[in-house]
Order: C-alpha cells, then sequence, then structure tokens
C-alpha cells in the first residue's frame, strides 16, 4: 500500500484528522503525521502516535526516532535530515485541515512551519482539504489563493456545508468527511505522478489525466421519494441520500457540471453543484424531464417509489381499527428516459434488491429497462446499502462487464462507479 504524509493544521477540524489517519491505516497504508505548533492547542501528539505507532514531529529541526521512515519500513542506517526525509518518502502529501492561513501560506511559497516546509519539498502529488468559518472560506482573496493552488496542479476537496464550530452557525467550510479524503487520496495515489525538474514553486501536480467526465453535463437522482397518504402522513422507504451525493460529489470532483436532484435528502447536499429538491415520484419526473435532454449522463441512484395511493385524502386521517388502502403503480421513470435518450447519452440505474440472486435479477432489469448499466446491492445485507456511510455493489453492464466492488465506504463506492460510466464512454460503440 501506499505511504501517505498527512500535515494537520490548526483548527478545530483537526479532530477528524485522527479519524482519516484512522481509515488510511486500516486500508492498509502507512501513515506520518507532521503537525503544526498550533494544531497541537486541539489535538495532542499522542493521539496521531497511537494510531499510526510512529512519532509526530512538529518543528523542521527536532530529530525522528525513525530517521524518515514509516511504519513498516527498515529504518535507515543514517541519520536524514528528518523533514526532508519523511517527505522524500512519501507517495502523497496530505495537509488536512488546511486553514485559510496555511493556504495563503502555501501560495506564497513560504516555509514557516513544518507543514508548509515539506509542501515545498515535495515532490509527491499534494492534496488540501480546507476548513475554515464560512466567511473565510468564501473571502475573495482565500478563493483566489485556492485557485492558484489549483492551477499549480494541487488536488483541492472541497470543504463541506453544514454545523460548523461557533455555537449555530451554518455555512460552507467544515472539513470534508474523512472517508471522502481517503477515497480522494487514492484516487490521485492511483493517477499521480512525481513533478518534474521544471515544475513551478508550488510542489506538485494532482490527478496525472483528465477524467472523461470533465466537462459532461452530468444528472444524479438521490434519496427516496415520498407519496402522500394524507395531509400529514406519506409512504416512503430509507433512502438517505448518500450514494447519489456521493455520486455527485465523485463528478464534481473529475471536472463535470453537476445537477443533483434530490428527493428529502437526510444529508446536506454538496457545494459547488446545482441542487434540485423535489418529493415525490410526479416531482422527481417532472425534473428529470426538464433536464435529461441536455445531459451526458444520468446516474438513477435514487430510491424512487413503486407504488401510491391511489387517493390520497386531502385532510388528516382519523385513527380506525383498520384502513384499507389502494395502491397504484408508479411510472417507471428510468426506463422512460431510456427509451427517448439521444444516441451518446449514458444512462446508469440502481437496483436495491433484497437477497438471493440479486445480480441476475438487476441483469434482468438491465436489459429490459434498456441501461447502458446497472448498480445492484442485496439490501439484506446489514449495515450497507439505506441509511448507512458504507455500501457493496456489483455493477453490471450491456456490454457484458459485471464488475463487484467489495464493502467500503459509499464515497469509494462512487469512484468505482464512475471508473466505470469513464470507461462505458470511452469504449461504447455509437449506437
Amino acid at each position: 500500500m501506499a505511504r501517505i504524509l498527512l500535515g494537520v493544521c490548526g483548527g478545530i477540524a483537526a479532530y477528524k484528522a485522527a479519524e482519516l489517519v484512522r481509515l488510511a491505516t486500516e486500508r492498509g497504508h502507512a501513515v506520518r503525521v507532521v503537525q503544526t505548533p498550533t494544531s497541537l492547542r486541539f489535538v495532542g501528539r499522542a493521539t496521531f502516535e497511537a494510531i499510526t505507532g510512529a512519532p509526530v514531529l512538529v518543528d523542521e529541526f527536532e530529530p525522528d526516532p525513525l530517521r524518515g521512515a514509516y511504519p513498516g519500513e527498515e529504518m535507515p542506517r543514517h541519520q536524514p535530515i528528518s523533514h526532508l526525509a519523511l517527505v522524500e518518502r512519501c507517495d502523497v502529501y496530505c495537509i488536512a485541515p488546511a486553514t485559510a492561513n496555511t493556504i495563503a501560506k502555501l501560495v506564497a511559497g513560504q516555509a514557516d512551519s513544518l507543514v508548509t516546509t515539506a509542501a515545498l519539498a515535495c515532490r509527491a502529488p499534494v492534496v488540501v482539504a480546507p476548513a475554515m468559518n464560512d466567511a473565510m472560506w468564501r473571502n475573495v482573496f482565500t478563493s483566489a489563493n485556492v485557485e492558484r493552488l489549483r492551477a499549480a496542479g494541487i488536488v483541492i476537496v472541497e470543504p463541506e456545508t453544514g454545523r460548523l464550530a461557533s455555537l449555530g452557525e451554518w455555512g460552507a467550510g467544515r472539513l470534508a468527511d474523512p472517508e471522502r479524503i481517503l477515497a480522494v487520496l487514492e484516487r490521485t495515489l492511483a493517477g499521480g505522478r512525481g513533478r518534474s525538474p521544471e515544475a513551478a514553486a508550488l510542489p506538485a501536480r494532482g490527478e496525472a489525466q483528465p477524467s472523461a467526465l470533465a466537462g459532461k453535463r452530468v444528472l444524479v437522482t438521490a434519496g427516496g421519494t415520498r407519496e402522500p397518504l394524507d395531509a400529514v402522513r406519506f409512504i416512503g422507504n430509507r433512502s438517505s441520500g448518500r450514494m447519489g451525493v456521493a455520486l455527485a460529489v465523485a463528478a464534481h470532483k473529475r471536472g463535470a457540471c453537476v445537477t443533483l436532484v434530490g428527493a428529502n435528502l437526510a444529508v446536506p447536499p454538496p457545494v459547488g453543484v446545482e441542487h434540485v429538491a423535489v418529493e415525490t415520484v410526479a416531482e422527481l419526473s417532472a425534473a428529470l424531464d426538464e433536464r435529461f435532454p441536455s445531459c451526458d449522463v444520468l446516474l438513477m441512484a435514487a430510491a424512487v417509489s413503486d407504488f401510491r395511493p391511489a387517493d390520497a385524502a386531502r385532510v388528516k386521517l382519523e385513527r380506525s381499527e383498520r384502513l384499507a388502502i389502494e395502491l397504484e403503480p408508479t411510472e417507471d421513470i428510468v426506463a422512460g428516459l431510456a427509451s427517448r435518450r439521444r444516441a451518446e447519452q449514458l444512462v446508469v440505474g440502481f437496483a436495491a434488491e433484497h437477497g438471493g440472486d440479486f445480480v441476475t435479477r438487476a441483469r434482468t432489469k438491465l436489459a429490459r429497462k434498456g441501461l447502458d448499466a446497472i448498480v445492484a446491492n442485496d439490501v439484506s445485507v446489514s449495515g450497507i446499502g439505506f441509511d448507512s456511510t458504507e455500501n457493496a455493489v456489483v455493477i453490471v453492464t450491456a456490454d457484458g462487464v459485471e464488475r463487484r466492488v467489495e464493502r467500503q465506504a459509499k464515497s469509494a463506492v462512487a469512484e468505482a462507479i464512475l471508473d466505470e460510466v469513464e470507461r462505458l464512454l470511452a469504449t461504447r460503440a455509437p449506437r
């Protein structure tokens, strides 16, 4: 696996860096940590040392007991310059959380801490995950600095929108979920290269090749529809929308222009994508009818109700001993869209199956609905699928590929799905 160097800056989100290290080590990566002095006010060395099994460095001049080695490696016989040895040996350098102050220093080429010194000395890919107050994140200087980092080849993991550190504050700027950061790191490791000697002062290039999704218009559905039973009750499902949101985030990261049609999301929509909120099957269908003709890829991850009450009451139904409800089928939205797509459009369906030979059932749906691919999961398995942070899927395509994605974070599953989408975009024969 990879050698990951993590730089931790001073901010309340530093506690999430410990979770990132835990996830990375569980995946088999060797991790070393460097910290800014201010970060010690939030998370001490002992926390990271306990998780990584390796000493943490804070100052450029303190000796490294491991002489630049990563956990599991043989320690060099000579005594190298510790901070340079760490960054020379890493496969990727991640700064998380990266404060507005550190981002500005990276742009200016400053090296006044071990975290920024390592960045200047790094020839491996560099990933920066910002975290700060909403006003600081939206400040014109921060925005310009982030764009400078991107232009220099730094991979930026956009912060998320949600509750912030200050009491009652809500907005953009909270550190991306550690699972999402790790997924970006692993994708960067899979495609990244070190920089050439002629590279500019800012340290690294991010992903080695442009994504096939760059510039594409990707339409993603997420969440679960709700069909009203009366004025206050509804029939729905347990979909949280996490899988669809993860797909939207991953597609946006690959340079796509993303629209997320969210049905009753339990998680906030990501920053940087258009979000259209819907509730019922009819509303979802209308939103897709409007946007599907102009999209290049449709990822139909929403859990769409198969039935709705034939005659929903306009008032609240009173309690009774028995209540008989007649249900009628809803329209098959994805099949209808697939039947009238343009030749170059790609349509991917999702199938939440329950036990048995769910792959065969998914393959039947693939053919019946006329899809390019279908992503199937077995929701009878505990801990994956609905309202979970993890998933395990089988991707079945119309050109005969069957790809199994083992249980992991939904952010990582989203990356695997988009890898298959990119393959289909590159290899599909014209209709």
